[in-house]
């Protein structure tokens, strides 16, 4: 049998799916406006940035089909494989964390230009380091929830709080597929109690202030197959449960800001050497994708 490599060993592109710019001004295609940074600021995030073409869409489609199969030769390289983190058949959420490391597609998008230079740009200019990967998959008319939230409330085994998440689709995401809503100015209301992920899609109102309850109008966020959007750690989003006849299929790239630490002395993702308390996040599993210009 052919041995199984993993990626996690190559921290830089493996294929031509994507090509970095070799200069500042190839550079500039891929650079967020003030007006889009200013946006993600106020409001918490920041939707509608492409992010693939179609090929590179098919490519990531084709992988994904491959890995969800539990008997994948390389499937110990996950961090975390829920063939259905809601355990109800008739409420089917695919979630899992680590693909970036089992195939060639899904590791090269970690350094996806339009997904770097936006990253950089959000995170203050810092350069930016990669934390994990996740796919979240609803299949059509029995597809679940993922419950309202807060990324970082799952997070604080790293500090400081200067992380992002970009979620982007492999579907046309939309209200009756169960596309992601947001709570906007929900990053401003400080870090809140971590509900079931998969459970209670409003668990998280019971630790809401009145005030935060009055406050609590989802937007959805309609997105086509390729396009992205991005949130901060802080922002309360989910989406809703899947009736359509249409499958919805995302993944999604979390990073954080050079110079996080090691809260914690045990691993931080599921068989990776822990990184002692007080110590930089570094090494091999976390790359540095972009320092900057």
């Amino acid at each position: 049998m052919e041995e199984v490599k993993d990626l996690a060993e190559v921290n830089e592109l493996i294929t031509e799916l994507f090509k970095l710019p070799n200069s500042q001004e190839e550079w500039e295609q891929y650079r967020l406006s003030d007006d889009q940074v200013d946006h993600f600021h106020e409001f918490g995030y920041l939707a509608g940035i492409k992010m693939l073409d179609d090929v590179q869409v098919e490519v990531l489609r084709k992988e994904l089909a491959e890995i969800m199969d539990p008997e994948h030769p390389a499937h110990h390289l996950f961090y975390e494989f829920h063939s259905n983190e809601s355990e109800d058949p008739n409420a089917v959420l695919f979630h899992s964390l680590g693909h970036w490391r089992i195939t060639e597609g899904f590791h090269d998008v970690l350094w996806n230009p339009a997904f770097i230079m936006a990253a950089h740009q959000l995170l203050e200019n810092k350069p930016v380091r990669f934390w994990h990967d996740q796919l979240f998959c609803k299949p059509a008319r029995h597809g679940g929830v993922v419950a309202w939230h807060q990324d970082y409330s799952y997070w604080t085994r790293t500090i400081a709080m200067q992380h992002l998440t970009c979620w982007t689709g492999l579907d046309d995401a939309t209200v009756s597929n169960g596309c992601l809503h947001y709570i906007p100015k929900s990053h401003k209301w400080g870090l809140l109690d971590a509900p079931s992920l998969a459970g209670d899609m409003d668990g998280l109102m019971d630790y809401l202030s009145p005030e935060q309850k009055a406050a609590f109008e989802p937007v959805p966020v309609e997105l086509k197959k390729g396009y992205a959007t991005f949130h901060h750690p802080l922002m309360v989003h989910g989406s809703y449960e899947n009736k359509s006849d249409i499958r919805r299929r995302a993944f999604v790239l979390n990073v954080f800001a050079d110079g996080t630490v090691s809260n914690t002395n045990y691993e931080l993702l599921h068989g990776v050497p822990p990184i002692a308390k007080g110590q930089k996040m570094q090494g091999k599993f976390f790359p540095l994708l972009f320092k900057g210009l």
